[in-house]
């Protein structure tokens, strides 16, 4: 059996530790692969390997770090059938899905190209007599990314590229249960021109992340999961004095007002609700039709177009619109939430639970659920579900559909459909949402702008990508210069303004 290790120094290493964790087929069921996980003193090996290989890196000049960038975003382009195919085979998501989670990734190391004008200080002549005045963006030194399985490749080149390119060594620890797609990608990071030991690719488990969060060398940690993971991620990093950015879970909603396109909104909220099974972040769980009016044609429309939905492996060809979940432990987890939901009096209007696939009965597939009459204090609508399984809330007026949003626990992302400007522009101003759609149903931002959730959805100051990610993985230094030529200034102790 395949045995994965580390990327370390420049090239893949076998683990030392002793300790492994079993990589799935989702499809399947079956163990494929079997992943090290790193030690502490692997680790400790590894942060400093990365702060030698930083001191160089700093020094090459943001423009030539860009081209190691471009040739980077080059690669990924070439590889990009070989990088979809092992994401999908980890995770289970379709290969259009996979092409398109490397093609959001890549995106964001396309304005990475851009990095020299993002590192820029800002300068000011003549600030007072003789006296020049200027700011420098350094990078912070070793950094951490920790990411999820669900995006094997963008959340790994949301981190990688703003930290590199700003000068950084970075120390990233993909999840366990998908860890080849970010070996691969450090592979071509080297190939486009990445000093070795810049980019060291530990594979672990807690024991690896309490170690990056305590190593007194790590500057700064990234991080895409659960919500009380984020909390308590963001709690111990900032307790040992590190920046941090953390990203926790969602309860999406998107309100669907008696004037929207009711056809155009229900082939939003399906692939939104149902695409990579429901295993996104930004994925709509909540669908809030506003009136019985706009609910009940809603439902028409959507329970046939559910009904046609099919559900295989990545394998199974361009008709298959969603592949399995993650784990047999994801699997019932969705199964009891959705068990509670009837148990709680929802109505279950399309129930996945008993869907098979002949010659996959092993695999972690769950059909397409929809719930009608959702009410807020049951738990399906509480808890992020994780999976295709979306849940209708109805609202009698807008006013009452935006209170459900704005007093819901997560802020991540939202959308509204209507045919009209004021409430679109109403809503986008006063729901507390990070990220909002208007028609659109998953609002992720181009990467020329900022990916963030609100509230319990995200933790930290700064967001990923765009500027935000290269105030982040930078400090702010500030001189004050002056030079005596023709200054004839005696000593003082005061504290005195320049001019």
């Amino acid at each position: 059996m395949e045995e994965i290790g580390h990327w370390i120094n420049g090239k893949r290493v076998a683990g030392t530790s002793g300790r492994f964790s079993d990589v799935y087929n989702p499809a399947t069921g079956e163990v494929q692969a079997r992943v090290s996980l790193a030690s502490p003193a692997e680790i400790d090996a590894a942060v400093a390997d990365a702060a030698a290989a930083q001191l160089q890196w700093m020094k090459v000049n943001p423009q030539r770090r860009a081209r190691v960038m471009m040739k980077f975003g080059a690669l990924i382009e070439r590889d990009m059938d070989k990088l979809a195919e092992a994401l999908s085979k980890e995770h289970g998501k379709t290969i259009p899905d996979a092409r398109g989670d490397v093609q959001r990734g890549l995106e964001v190391i396309e304005v990475c190209m851009g990095a020299p004008a993002f590192l820029k200080g800002e300068y000011t002549g003549d600030a007072g007599p003789g006296i020049d005045l200027y700011s420098m963006r350094q990078p912070l030194g070793v950094v951490a990314g920790i990411t999820p399985f669900n995006f094997p490749a963008m959340i790994p080149l949301w981190k990688m590229g703003p930290a590199l390119s700003s000068g950084n060594a970075m120390i990233l620890k993909p999840s366990e249960r998908t860890p080849t797609t970010a070996l691969m990608l450090a592979e071509l990071a080297q190939e486009a021109g990445l000093p070795d030991g810049v980019l060291q690719v530990i594979n672990g488990d807690k024991e690896a992340v309490d170690t990056i969060l305590d190593h007194e060398t790590v500057q700064a940690v990234g991080f895409v999961g659960s919500t009380p993971i984020a909390q308590y991620i963001y709690g111990r990093a900032a307790n040992n004095g590190k920046r941090a950015q953390c990203f926790g879970g969602a309860k999406n909603h998107m309100l669907i007002m008696p004037d929207a396109d009711m056809d155009k909104a229900a082939d939003a909220l399906i692939g939104a609700g149902f695409g990579a099974a429901g295993e996104r972040c930004m994925a709509i769980s909540v669908a809030v039709p506003v009136g019985e009016e706009a609910a009940n044609a809603l439902i028409e429309r959507l329970v046939p177009k559910i009904e046609k939905l099919k559900v295989g492996p990545y394998t199974g060809g361009d008709d298959v619109d969603y592949g399995p979940v993650i784990t047999a432990a994801a699997k019932e987890r969705i199964l009891g939430l959705i068990n509670s939901g009837v148990e709680q009096g929802a109505s279950l209007v399309c129930d996945g639970r008993d869907f098979s696939l002949q010659g996959y009965e092993d695999g972690y597939f769950i059909g397409p659920s929809l719930f009608d009459n959702v009410t807020p204090e049951m738990d399906i609508y509480q808890q992020e579900v994780f999976g295709p399984v979306l849940s209708m809330v109805r609202a009698k007026t807008y006013e009452e559909a935006l209170d459900l949003v704005i007093d819901n626990p997560y802020g991540n992302g939202t959308s509204i459909f209507t045919a009209d400007g004021d409430t679109a522009r109403d809503y986008a101003a006063k729901v507390n949402v990070g990220m909002v759609g208007i028609n659109f149903p998953i609002p992720v931002p181009l990467s020329y702008y900022t990916f963030g959730g609100w509230k319990k959805s995200g933790f930290g100051d700064l967001n990923q990508y765009g500027p935000d990610a290269f105030r982040f993985y930078t400090k702010t230094k500030t001189v004050t210069a002056r030079w005596f030529s023709g200054i004839k200034d005696g000593a003082s102790l005061n504290f005195k303004a320049l001019d």
